[in-house]
């Protein structure tokens, strides 16, 4: 029987988005950078792209990527972006069916649709440290 994250993943792929294969055991991951190449880095794609997703559906993801990850560099002062712009889809075990599964995939290929017209996204406020989790962004 094929698990959910495998199940997932292909559908997502199949809905238009760049999921890393093999799927993990208990996540799926897409490449929002590859998703939405019109939104640089610094704009934060895989955060442009979760908020699409949970408009379009109410499906829930995490961004990793240069949110969670962006820092100054100490020697140079210049920003560092994350080397990926990830999306994390996680599937907890025995809590969503195949229909589930399907319903996120349908609110993917309606996202992928319309990507072209999805905005990135700036920071106008954030803790000093962890600001992935309280951060206030805006669409530039």
């Amino acid at each position: 029987r094929e698990s959910h994250t495998r199940y997932l993943g292909t559908a997502l792929k199949e809905a238009g988005l760049p999921v890393y294969m093999p799927t993990g055991g208990h996540a799926v991951y897409v490449d929002a950078g590859k998703a939405l190449p019109h939104i640089p880095k610094a704009q934060f794609p895989a955060v442009a792209l979760g908020n699409a997703l949970y408009l379009a559906g109410g499906v829930r993801t995490v961004e990793i990527g240069s949110l969670m990850f962006e820092h100054v560099d100490p020697e140079t002062g210049a920003q560092v972006l994350a080397p990926l712009e990830l999306l994390r889809f996680a599937i907890p075990r025995r809590v969503y069916t195949r229909n589930h599964l399907d319903y996120i995939a349908e609110a993917a290929a309606e996202t992928m649709k319309t990507r072209e017209q999805l905005r990135g996204l700036r920071v106008t406020w954030a803790p000093p440290v962890l600001r992935h989790f309280m951060a206030r962004l805006e669409e530039i």
